[in-house]
């Protein structure tokens, strides 16, 4: 959950931490003079291009591009939720995080939910080891391989028999019975209600922070669905959770994979078998929220299918689903059983070291994407190749610009077999689309965005402004607004550093903009010992760009007559001609 904190917290716990100390405890880092200096952690290189710069309290890599202060470090580095880094460094800091800090604009408080939700599980614990039709559910898990350990370790518990054991357990009062409608754990039809869960196994589904949020439940007779999940309700959105997902955070804070399967007990059998590293979709096809999360947790994915078409189907979904966020940083991969195994009995029947050998030989999403078109097409045939480029022109567009996407264009050159140029201007393929430049290209410096970036980046610069007007104040345009609070915090809080200037606005609407003029990268053409003067001139250009407003406005509004009968607008005119108003001292 992204939560959002009050400024002034935010602030504070940035100041009071030290971001050097934060990522050397993480990464090594050398000094090289006012700064410090190691190999980038977020991509592969050799020689070192990530600083961290303590008088700014950020880092920057002159490879890849990233930057950010030290909460943004924890996310990516971590790959913890904004809250729990927010969190860790508050803690680290001696800070007590703010009641009611994790919105901007409180909901209903969802803790009653939450509470209802473990004191289900808990009664359906209890029941699978008292109830007197609970050894049916028992030897269930018996004959699937479960050790009593396993079963305990992810909460697994028994739905009696019977349509009010819920209801009579916990739905004592009116209150209650509204929550276990509005939790899922009760149905309401024609009047009645009843329990959603009937003589199932049940499966707690807990999200990243270990709250149980839902369930799903194996039915132990013939009924159908077999499996049954909760419904979407105020705190289970099952297309952006992961069964799973907590419990291999657990065995691992800092998971190097992490493999998607498709069913409950295949996470619980692969982690009996030392496989703890492994979730599972709820019942629906992977969604970009979960590739997002997933690409969050670990720097490599391998999605584990069934052999047969359905199998590669699905597998084909999931590559779609990936590429627009596919951008080499993270492995994505795909694993295809043998035809009538599921992970279960494949784990079973060769063992952790046999299952982890087919992981490592798991196909590639690049090889996966161009086997599965070329099985499409005629490779033998120059008709067959041209139709191999038709086809993957329009999936290598959806790919981020970046050396993944050039890649894989070199690629299907090679397979098409022509050269890259050719193909690009017979394809368009090395043209990016529309709107696909990348941020610097699109991002044009005028003065106010040149103000803006030169505050962020070095805002001791603000204090050299005394005496300067601040017509531009008026102005009606995109950004002065962001220019105005800038220089209104820095004078609020004249020692404030980059990293937590750049906080004030993350979760803002000009948050994205904000970041984007916080990166080194856009000054780096731009002597160190000539930014004030350039903030200084940028600064001027807006005033006389608001001086020329004011003045044309003045023009239509008032006759040649008025200006000789009326001293005050004759007066007006004559500072806005010369630039002295609001200049003087």
């Amino acid at each position: 959950m992204a939560g959002r904190f009050p400024p002034e917290f935010k602030v504070d716990v940035l100041e009071r931490t030290d971001i050097v100390g934060v990522i050397n405890a993480r990464l090594p880092l050398k000094r090289a003079g006012s700064i410090y200096k190691a190999c980038c952690p977020f991509h592969d290189e050799k020689t070192p291009s990530f600083t961290v710069t303590p008088s700014r309290q950020t880092y920057h890599c002159f490879g890849c591009g990233v930057h950010g202060n030290a909460i943004d470090f924890l996310i990516e580095h971590d790959r913890l939720s904004f809250l729990e880094a927010v969190e860790e460094l508050a803690q680290q800091a001696g800070l007590e995080v703010p009641a009611g800090s994790e919105t901007t604009h409180p909901g209903p408080d969802l803790r009653p939910l939450f509470d209802l939700l473990d004191q289900a599980a808990a009664l359906y614990r209890q029941q699978l080891r008292r109830h007197p039709q609970a050894p049916r559910a028992v030897e269930y898990l018996k004959g699937r391989g479960l050790t009593g350990e396993v079963a305990a370790a992810f909460g697994l518990g028994y739905a009696p028999p019977g349509w009010d054991f819920l209801l009579g357990s916990l739905g004592g009062d009116l209150p209650v019975r509204e929550r276990l409608l509005q939790s899922g754990l009760v149905i309401e039809q024609d009047g009645r209600r009843y329990d959603r869960f009937r003589d199932r196994v049940m499966f707690p589904i807990r999200d990243r922070r270990g709250r149980i949020i839902g369930f799903g439940g194996r039915v132990l007779g013939n009924e159908k669905p077999k499996y049954l999940n909760s419904p979407e309700t105020p705190v289970f959105h099952k297309g952006r959770e992961l069964y799973g997902l907590y419990e291999a955070q657990e065995a691992n804070r800092r998971l190097d994979r992490l493999l998607v399967v498709e069913g409950y007990m295949d996470v619980i059998a692969l982690s009996q078998f030392g496989i703890p590293y492994v979730v599972a979709t709820l019942g629906t096809a992977t969604s970009t929220e979960h590739l997002k999360l997933l690409l969050r947790c670990a720097p490599e994915l391998v999605f584990c299918f069934d052999g047969d078409r359905a199998g590669r189907d699905a597998a084909w979904k999931a590559l779609e689903t990936a590429l627009p966020l596919a951008t080499g940083r993270q492995q994505v991969r795909f694993l295809f059983l043998p035809e009538g195994d599921d992970p279960d009995t494949l784990v079973r029947r060769e063992g952790r070291d046999g299952f982890e050998q087919r992981l490592g030989a798991a196909t590639p999403l690049s090889d996966f994407l161009f086997d599965r078109l070329a099985e499409q097409v005629d490779m033998s045939s120059l008709d067959g190749r041209a139709r191999l480029a038709t086809l993957a022109k329009p999936l290598l567009d959806k790919v981020p610009s970046g050396v993944f996407r050039d890649m894989l264009g070199t690629r299907l050159a090679d397979l098409v077999g022509v050269a890259r140029n050719r193909l690009n201007t017979v394809t368009g393929f090395g043209r990016r689309p529309a709107g696909r430049q990348t941020e610097r290209s699109r991002l044009t410096l005028t003065p106010l965005r040149l103000a803006v970036a030169l505050l962020l980046q070095q805002p001791r610069l603000a204090c050299r402004l005394q005496g300067l007007g601040e017509d531009w104040r008026q102005l009606e345009k995109p950004g002065v607004g962001l220019l105005s609070a800038l220089l209104d915090l820095i004078a609020a809080y004249p020692d404030i550093t980059t990293g937590a200037l750049v906080e004030r606005w993350r979760q803002n609407d000009e948050g994205s903009f904000v970041q984007r003029l916080a990166d080194p990268a856009i000054l780096a053409d731009r002597a160190a010992d000539g930014q004030e003067a350039e903030l200084l001139g940028a600064l001027e250009a807006l005033n006389q760009e608001a001086r020329e407003v004011e003045l044309e406005k003045l023009y239509q509004e008032t006759s040649l007559s008025e200006f000789g009968e009326n001293e005050e607008k004759r007066r007006l005119l004559q500072e806005l001609l010369t630039g002295r108003r609001h200049n003087t001292p």
